[in-house]
């Protein structure tokens, strides 16, 4: 992670403690007496065709907001200390990743996320390619039923791409076949994606629920939260093509007409009002296609109020 300017540093006085929004560094399996863990996980099963190209967005991440102190300033977006006093949470840095063995990579996030879950913490889970979800996922065998609220422009319903059953373009049909998932919901699809008309069927047959981002815009966000139930255990996967490409342009797949920061926020806000989060991951920021950071400052403050909301939560 890059250090802070010099200028913030001498803002905010003190040195970094190196995590994301300055939270303390830990190495992972180090679990201590968190309420919430955050773990890079740079890549899972990338297709050959495009590769890890999400693999330094975690430290893109941190890097976007790393002043030092700043946990002790009030954030206005949650009007408030981003994470309340009595909350503890730490920082496990980035796991290692294979460029060729693709089994060892999902070996690694599964149990490094059992871990967290073990340990009684709620995993926040900085990706990575969009095939980062299926491992993560995975690590719920026993900490379920739960409810998914997915946040992506595709909707991610392919059962192989190129004989591959595990990347990016098949997230929540290998979700759907975990016995522990009952629920999911999936916001904001637009546009052309990887799914043919049989996918989506396929989706609808299982039971999920589609807000497409024009429905979205019609109806506005009250039937999202009116689909979650009070007493889901509610895992946030978000996509960060979710956004529109004018708020977030370093995406592998924009389209246009994308969600905004604050509807974000707003969905996230009124659905940690209704249902316990049990955990978040975010996927798909392309460092080396964004313009001015803009995109990890997004990214950054998005994973930041899922944080807060959490550790809320907590209290």
């Amino acid at each position: 992670m890059k250090e802070p300017s010099p200028k913030m540093k001498a803002m905010f006085g003190g040195e970094p403690s190196g995590g994301f929004f300055d939270l303390p560094l830990a190495k992972p399996g180090d679990a201590g007496d968190a309420d919430i863990i955050l773990l890079g996980a740079p890549a899972a099963t990338p297709y050959t065709s495009v590769g890890n190209y999400c693999a330094t967005a975690p430290d893109a991440i941190r890097s976007a907001f790393g002043w030092p102190g700043v946990l002790g300033h009030h954030d206005f977006d949650i009007d408030g200390f981003l994470l309340p006093g009595d909350v503890r949470a730490r920082d496990w840095g980035n796991l290692d990743y294979s460029e060729t063995d693709f089994a060892a990579n999902r070996a690694a996030i599964q149990q490094h996320v059992a871990n967290i879950l073990d340990a009684g913490a709620v995993p926040l889970v900085l990706g990575g390619d969009d095939s980062i979800p299926i491992p993560v996922l995975a690590a719920y065998r026993e900490h379920g039923p739960l409810t998914i609220l997915q946040f992506d422009a595709h909707i991610d319903w392919r059962d192989e791409v190129n004989g591959e059953t595990q990347g990016l373009s098949s997230n929540m049909r290998r979700a759907s076949e975990m016995g522990w998932v009952e629920n999911i919901i999936q916001v904001g699809a637009r546009g052309i994606g990887s799914a043919r008309p049989g996918d989506r069927q396929d989706a609808l047959d299982w039971g999920v629920k589609f807000f497409p981002m024009r429905e979205v815009m019609r109806n506005g966000i009250d039937p999202i939260i009116e689909s979650i139930s009070a007493s889901a255990n509610l895992y946030i996967a978000l996509d960060i093509d979710v956004m529109d490409p004018a708020v977030v342009p370093a995406v592998i797949g924009p389209a246009p007409g994308g969600f905004s920061y604050w509807q974000i926020l707003d969905i996230l806000q009124a659905a940690a009002d209704k249902a316990k989060i049990c955990g978040f991951n975010l996927a798909e920021l392309m460092p080396g296609a964004d313009i001015g950071g803009r995109g990890a400052l997004v990214a950054a403050r998005l994973v930041a109020m899922v944080m807060g909301l959490a550790a809320r939560q907590r209290r």
